[in-house]
């Protein structure tokens, strides 16, 4: 006789981490792609209904409880992540890979204020941190990665350096969810996941800030994706401002975000460059991808801009 569900599993988190394990059992590989992108792939006839792990967990599509491997949609359903709907069933969240890491996001589309946001900038974030750690890891004692989202930025650290505290802080508590159960399987336990608005809810100074912050103008001004201010960029120079005043001697900032090109002129760069040199930071900035997000040219917010490009503003504190 077949246990009921609840009594396979005691709590939401393990039903999560019991459909992760037959991920992995079954080799589960998925690369995130741009929201536009995912819409063009599921537009396919082939992809309207899910034939393997892959449709499910990673394009959104609905499935059928009977194509899953045994016992899969049990957990899913005590993990809370299979709903039916009028289409079919479909689970409410993806699974993305990242150097062999599995990371719970949301599902396709992102529609909720409180979405988790994971794509092609989360593969560029953790390489501009990477790059970093190549050459500074040998100091780096106390971590904090700002807006965390699934915790990519964090995790990466956090395996790298295992004997750092590494915090990883956001507004949205189901990130916080998703960054706790995402550090634990990959096991980073050095990881502390805590609600902040920016820094205001941690205490002293960082050997290493890093950040990727929503750069967009968002209709919605939805939390994951609206980056406010002039042209979306906001949040990135409140984040340039929070880390020159927390930084330890010797510490950095590695902020990945985006930047509107207006006319040939970069404006998030000459705010953010004048900010640096007031605070006495050393500083380099480069473009990482000239043009991100095209799409969101046709909106009227971006009516005078040429492009937006991807950038990674790396500041370090000179040691006294």
């Amino acid at each position: 006789m077949t246990s009921p569900p609840e009594t396979l599993y005691a709590s939401e988190d393990l039903a999560l981490r019991a459909v992760l394990a037959q991920l992995a059992q079954h080799a589960y590989h998925f690369t995130t792609v741009t929201p536009a992108t995912h819409e063009r792939v599921r537009a396919r006839t082939a992809k309207r209904w899910a034939k393997n792990l892959s449709d499910v967990f990673g394009w959104s599509c609905h499935f059928e409880p009977a194509m899953l491997p045994p016992g899969m949609f049990e957990a899913m359903q005590m993990a809370r992540i299979a709903v039916q709907e009028e289409q079919g069933w479909k689970s409410t969240v993806r699974v993305s890979t990242l150097n062999g890491i599995y990371f719970l996001h949301s599902a396709y589309p992102t529609l909720a204020n409180d979405a988790v946001f994971f794509g092609p900038d989360t593969y560029r974030y953790v390489a501009a941190i990477e790059k970093h750690l190549q050459t500074s890891a040998h100091h780096i004692r106390r971590v904090v990665d700002i807006g965390c989202g699934a915790g990519p930025g964090a995790i990466t650290i956090a395996r790298q350096l295992p004997d750092a505290e590494v915090l990883a802080v956001d507004i949205n508590d189901t990130a916080l969810a998703y960054t706790r159960l995402n550090a634990d399987n990959a096991g980073a336990i050095n990881v502390i996941a805590k609600h902040s608005n920016l820094l205001h809810d941690v205490e002293g100074h960082f050997d290493l800030i890093v950040a990727n912050p929503p750069y967009l103008l968002d209709p919605k001004q939805r939390a994951y994706r609206h980056g406010g201010g002039e042209l979306g960029a906001g949040l990135s120079l409140d984040i340039v401002e929070a880390a020159g005043q927390r930084l330890a001697d010797g510490g950095t900032l590695v902020l990945y975000t985006g930047a509107a090109i207006v006319a040939g002129i970069d404006p998030f760069l000459n705010t953010a460059s004048a900010r640096l040199n007031e605070l006495g930071l050393h500083w380099s900035y480069r473009e990482v991808d000239p043009d991100v997000f095209g799409e969101e040219l046709a909106y009227p917010a971006y009516a005078h801009a040429d492009r937006i490009a991807a950038v990674v503003l790396s500041a370090t504190r000179p040691r006294h």
